[in-house]
C-alpha cells in the first residue's frame, strides 16, 4: 500500500463519496472564499508576528498565547458590537448563610475557535 499524500488524498475522497458527502473546494489564493480565516490570519500577522522577533520556541508560545487570550477575551470586535467574542466571567462562590465567601472566585472563559 502506498502512503504518499496523493494516495492518502484519493483514499479520503473515496471515503467521503462512500458516506454520501462531498468536499467544499476553495481555490488556492482566494481570500474572498474563506474570509473569516483570512481576516484572522491578517490580524495575527499585522498585530503580532510583524512586530515580534522570537528567539526560542518557548518565547513564541508564551507571546502568541498572550495575544490569543487578549484577542478572544479583551479586544473589542466591531462585528460583535465592540464586545470580545469570549469575555472572561468571574463566578463568585456563594455561601448558604449569605456570609462573605472565603473561597477565591473562578474565572471562566468561553471556548473559541482561535
Amino acid at each position: 500500500m502506498c502512503y504518499g499524500p496523493e494516495f492518502i488524498a484519493r483514499s479520503v475522497r473515496d471515503w467521503i463519496a462512500a458516506v454520501g458527502s462531498e468536499t467544499a473546494y476553495i481555490e488556492p489564493g482566494s481570500p474572498w472564499e474563506n474570509g473569516y480565516c483570512e481576516s484572522f490570519n491578517a490580524k495575527l500577522r499585522d498585530e503580532l508576528l510583524n512586530g515580534e522577533v522570537f528567539y526560542t520556541l518557548k518565547e513564541a508560545s508564551v507571546v502568541i498565547e498572550q495575544w490569543r487570550r487578549h484577542y478572544n477575551s479583551i479586544r473589542p470586535h466591531s462585528s460583535l458590537g465592540y464586545c470580545p467574542p469570549a469575555p472572561e466571567a468571574v463566578i463568585w462562590p456563594t455561601e448558604p448563610s449569605g456570609s462573605v465567601p472565603s473561597a477565591r472566585p473562578t474565572i471562566v472563559t468561553r471556548p473559541t475557535m482561535h
